[in-house]
């Protein structure tokens, strides 16, 4: 599931007052944890009440199982099929499925056999700041080559912590499931 050769496009302040529309391949895009996550619509689109991503994962990439002591967070498959775990209940997600994490609930999501491209979104848009510390803008739309270790959770604790989430473990199923 890739994009290439789309062009990059960031959205102006102009743009998020007056309302603005982004074609498929549009949106700020970064590599993040061996996914691509392009910004659809910014916190500072929206004054910090929400945002929402567009997530390329292949096959077994996905989040740290994490908590948000104040955001919500949201998945909508657009093609593919991930499980998203919600406390310690595991959902399945295909094509046209919705999944609720709440703010306080641990939750993770990762990719199924032949990857997933959905759409997360969060309310408020505190994940935003994480993405920015620990992503890398993508200079193409593609996943990004395939993670050699996993991620360094103890260097990403402090940063999700700034950024209004806990870390609780690796990517993955919960720990214990």
């Amino acid at each position: 599931m890739t994009m290439k050769g789309a062009r990059m496009a960031t959205i102006s302040p102009e743009r998020a007052q007056s309302g603005y529309v982004l074609d498929g391949n549009e949106g700020e895009a970064f590599w993040l944890l061996g996914m691509l996550e392009t910004v659809k619509i910014s916190g500072e689109d929206t004054g910090g009440q929400y945002g929402l991503l567009e997530v390329v994962a292949p096959e077994g990439v996905g989040s740290p199982w994490h908590v948000h002591s104040e955001e919500d967070e949201w998945f909508y498959v657009l093609e593919g099929e991930m499980s998203v775990w919600v406390a310690d209940t595991r959902h399945t997600l295909t094509a046209g499925s919705f999944a609720f994490g709440p703010k306080g609930v641990p939750h993770t999501f990762y990719a199924e056999a032949g990857g997933v491209r959905a759409l997360i979104g969060f309310a408020p848009m505190q994940f935003e700041g994480f993405l920015r510390e620990v992503g890398e803008p993508a200079t193409e739309r593609v996943v990004p080559p395939p993670l050699e270790v996993h991620p360094d959770m103890a260097r990403l604790g402090p940063i999700a912590q700034r950024n209004g989430m806990e870390i609780l473990g690796p990517p993955g199923p919960p720990p214990g499931c």
